[in-house]
């Protein structure tokens, strides 16, 4: 068995931006991965300019991540659309970018980072695919939407009808530039939502968060797009530049779910510490934050500080999760989401007000 001081499992967002803090103050650390080479997770891809600021603070080049910025916010029913200019320019980013960029700044500071190392279980130590066991003072469980044996989140949180989480590539074209621009687009339709939002090479990320008795009505995913396109025509024009007939998909997603303070040595990261409904906008802010903030609490006192500050991160996270899964409630009942959006169209200033009150707030001790 070999050992390290801090474990970080996992290589997105979350567990990169506590290996960029850690590598920094020259605290030894490993970081591992299950994949060989970075891929494209499926996120929604939207840096809110709070995100983009803790990301300058770690030393992430906003420049690395690609021209595609966002100023304004548009939300779309079937009948009505409000738009509203966000408070700050924020930003499209795939994950494959972020990711690799990411790691990269981890890379250039000396994280110990490692590939293609896949942790089974934590249930009595951390052990590989390899049947290799890892020993450590402080775990930085930052596997994202995906539980670890061992450590996983309870059912309950999925609810009596879950979300599933698809993800779609749109091609870039002069008619998708015409029609997204650079607004993050949210589109309401009962029992879901779908986000749309430029990247870094023109195309669109469009992500949909669909309760799975939807999906149960409209048979398999293909019909389920098909269904929400005839419903919400503006999507429907937006679906017709698919790049790809690939739909990625993670079912199960326990959308308000925060967890509770663990054992002393324990740091959960970002979706394995609380999971913002996608349509608030933090959900990499989330990720980004718990990690850097994690790890200055580590330096600061060691595996002990775990608990304390798993708690105090519960407690940052349930204004913005309790607030996102009320808008969630409305949006997805179009009877609530209509006039809500025809209110919002008369007074887009509310818009700005939604994206102010789901953000998360930790307070700063260094």
């Amino acid at each position: 068995m070999r050992r390290t001081p801090a474990l970080i499992v996992g290589g997105g967002p979350a567990g990169a931006a506590a290996a960029i803090v850690l590598a920094r103050a020259g605290a030894p650390h490993l970081l591992v991965e299950r994949s060989r080479e970075t891929g494209d997770a499926l996120c929604g891809g939207f840096l809110s300019w709070r995100t983009l600021a803790e990301l300058q603070r770690l030393g992430v080049d906003e420049a690395a991540l690609g021209p595609a910025r966002v100023t304004r916010v548009r939300v779309l029913t079937a009948t009505r659309v409000a738009e509203a200019r966000l408070p700050r320019p924020a930003l499209g980013v795939s994950r494959y970018r972020l990711d690799t960029v990411m790691l990269d700044r981890a890379g250039a500071l000396g994280a110990a980072v490692e590939r293609g190392v896949a942790v089974r279980s934590i249930a009595g130590g951390v052990r590989t695919d390899d049947g290799a066991t890892i020993g450590h003072d402080a775990l930085f469980l930052a596997s994202g939407k995906h539980d670890v044996r061992g450590l996983p989140r309870p059912a309950a949180a999925r609810g009596d009808d879950p979300a599933l989480g698809l993800r779609l590539r749109l091609a870039a074209s002069p008619t998708l530039d015409r029609l997204v621009g650079d607004a993050v687009e949210l589109h309401l339709f009962e029992r879901g939502y779908a986000g749309a939002v430029r990247q870094e090479d023109g195309s669109v990320n469009l992500c949909l968060a669909v309760r799975r008795s939807r999906l149960r009505m409209a048979g398999d995913p293909a019909a389920l797009l098909r269904a929400i396109g005839d419903e919400l025509p503006a999507l429907g024009d937006r679906l017709g530049h698919l790049d790809s007939p690939i739909i990625d998909a993670v079912a199960n997603v326990p959308y308000g779910w925060r967890t509770t303070a663990g054992p002393a040595g324990l740091f959960r990261l970002g979706d394995q510490a609380g999971v913002i409904p996608s349509l608030a906008g933090e959900g990499l802010a989330i990720a980004i934050t718990s990690g850097s903030d994690a790890a200055r609490a580590y330096l600061r006192g060691g595996a002990a500080a775990a608990p304390d500050w798993q708690a105090s991160f519960r407690t940052a996270l349930h204004r913005p999760i309790g607030l996102a899964a009320i808008i969630r409630g409305v949006a997805e009942r179009p009877a609530l989401a209509t006039p809500m959006v025809a209110a919002v169209s008369r007074a887009p200033a509310l818009l700005r007000l939604m994206a102010l009150a789901t953000r998360t707030r930790v307070a700063r001790r260094d």
